[in-house]
């Protein structure tokens, strides 16, 4: 946006009074809470997102928007930038789209229409022309390059060719990442890659910053150099960010436009690797899916089969499952992305690669299914694969839990080595809530319970054994946590009261208190085990926890 162009805010009857827009007329309500005016583009090209600005009249006229793809995406799209009003020129009819204005109206954006070109005289029209002339000359330099990255995609190149070509042709430095802004590819020079590290444009672990405004989309200068970030979309899928760096120059609106028509063609690798990916994922999911129902066959033929995939089935193999946590609907709306358990799919996927290159990461219908090599400590390699995942990984944004089988001794035992890790999923999910990482041999005997059929009856057991300590309230949950320490440690008042910080005679009254509400279990054996049991119940079916 030129100088020339923007000023102190001003109504939008005061600028239109001005004379720039000849024969202007409001043709929609004005919203009650109508801002001022405080710059003028121009929209000679339906691609216009680079020159919106906030509070903003933007000029365009019914030629230009005959050829939008969505009307409606157009207004919506103002509205997101805070555009303040749109002007439109009648060029191709007497009325302004009923379509338009329907939406315009709804999104409480004024639309005004006058019938012949800005006034000529007017300084802002002088400005508004030399606006149109860029975004022509910015739609044939796009259009150059695009032809250019469309050769390297019709010659079978990916992201990493993309970014190389394009940082050719714009002479700076060129990242392609996930959404969530991990580095897939990047090129450039080394000097504008240096300064690009150290921008503020990417945190500390090298992940490009996406949790600002819109996402990081947009240009902006970050005090040693500016970047222009656009997202790359397919299937109306938000698939991640192409960035443009350079410290040697201040990047203009046209520059940010054409980064964006470079994000289209990038939007073509992920259409074509996703098509090949479905395919070959597919079969792989297939495989994975019969060797847990135990329909896999000969295990000679399995080991060989997987091999194929790269995949080392010929070991001792322990089965991790991961499935995301339930969230509110509320809380889970978000932008269009790819569904969360493809994304955690291949964040560990991404994690396990590094640590054991012949395991196997598939993503089925609700879940993730890892079976890797027994390693000297398992469970300290989960916790690890889990802390990538969650923090540089990319996967963890949506809570997860993990359930940890035993080790198989063959391929024969997948089924069974499955049904223990979605057992200590579900189950230590119940005990620990979100992000719980549970191996089948901690469960103790939550296993045993576990296996009840009938949930009411585990339920109904507990509130009969604890009686009143079940009830919803402060001083019950407090009850039910001296009784947890009191049993953990065989009785041992000293002890409980030095683990709960009480003083020895207050931990005594205590005990009063709860043999008269439980019966003498300080004395009886079996009514404590009774006790402990319904403890884990509760623990495991989230009676009033």
């Amino acid at each position: 946006m030129t100088a020339s162009n923007t000023f102190a805010p001003v109504p939008l009857d005061t600028l239109l009074a001005s004379g720039l827009l000849p024969g202007a007329a409001l043709v929609t309500e004005r919203p009650a809470a109508a801002g001022a005016i405080t710059n003028v583009a121009v929209m000679a090209v339906p691609d216009v997102g680079p020159w919106l600005r906030r509070d903003q009249l933007l000029v365009t006229s019914g030629s230009v928007l005959a050829r939008l793809a969505s009307v409606s995406d157009f207004v919506a799209r103002l509205d997101r930038r805070g555009v303040a009003a749109l002007a439109v020129r009648l060029d191709t009819g007497p009325d302004l789209p009923r379509e338009l204005a329907d939406a315009a109206t709804e999104a409480g954006i004024p639309v005004v229409t006058f019938t012949a070109a800005c006034c000529s005289g007017h300084e802002i029209s002088r400005s508004l022309d030399r606006m149109a002339a860029r975004q022509i000359d910015a739609v044939l330099a796009a259009d150059h390059v695009r032809h250019d990255l469309m050769s390297v995609v019709m010659t079978g190149g990916g992201h990493r060719e993309l970014a190389a070509a394009l940082a050719r042709a714009l002479g700076g430095a060129v990242l392609v990442t996930t959404p969530d802004g991990r580095q897939i590819s990047r090129a450039g020079e080394d000097a504008d890659l240096c300064r690009l590290t150290a921008s503020s444009a990417l945190d500390a672990t090298g992940r490009l910053r996406t949790d600002s405004v819109e996402g990081g989309l947009g240009r902006r200068e970050l005090g040693n150099g500016f970047i222009a970030v656009s997202a790359v979309s397919a299937n109306g899928i938000d698939h991640g960010r192409l960035a443009f760096f350079t410290a040697s120059r201040s990047l203009a609106d046209e520059e940010l436009y054409l980064v964006e028509r470079a994000a289209e063609v990038c939007a073509l690798v992920v259409t074509r690797e996703l098509a090949v990916a479905a395919v070959e994922e597919k079969h792989r999911a297939n495989f994975v899916r019969d060797l847990l129902r135990g329909r896999g066959g000969d295990p000679d033929r399995v080991v060989a089969h997987a091999r194929t995939f790269g995949w080392d089935l010929s070991r001792p193999i322990v089965v991790l499952a991961i499935e995301p946590d339930p969230v509110d609907t509320d809380a889970a709306a978000a932008p269009n992305r790819m569904p969360v358990v493809e994304r955690q799919a291949r964040a560990f996927s991404g994690a396990v690669a590094a640590r054991d290159p012949g395991a196997v990461v598939t993503a089925l219908s609700t879940e993730t299914v890892v079976l890797m090599g027994e390693g000297a400590d398992t469970m300290t390699l989960v916790h690890e694969l889990v802390a990538h995942v969650r923090g540089a990984g990319g996967g963890g944004r949506r809570p997860f839990g993990v359930g940890v089988s035993r080790v198989s001794a063959s391929v024969d035992d997948l089924p069974a080595l499955y049904s223990q890790a979605r057992t200590a999923l579900e189950v230590g999910r119940r005990i620990s809530g979100e992000w719980a990482v549970t191996h089948f041999d901690e469960l103790g005997v939550y296993r045993l319970l576990s296996l009840v059929d009938e949930p009411e009856e585990l339920e109904s057991f507990a509130r009969e054994t604890l009686r009143e300590l079940t009830e919803d309230t402060a001083e019950a949950q407090d009850m039910r946590r001296t009784l947890e320490v009191l049993l953990a440690t065989n009785i041992n008042i000293a002890e409980t009261a030095r683990q709960l910080h009480f003083h020895y005679n207050t931990l005594r009254y205590r005990v009063v208190k709860l043999e008269k509400m439980l019966g003498p279990f300080t004395a009886h054996p079996a009514l404590r085990l009774d006790l402990s049991l319904a403890l884990k119940i509760i623990a495991m079916r989230g009676i009033n926890s």
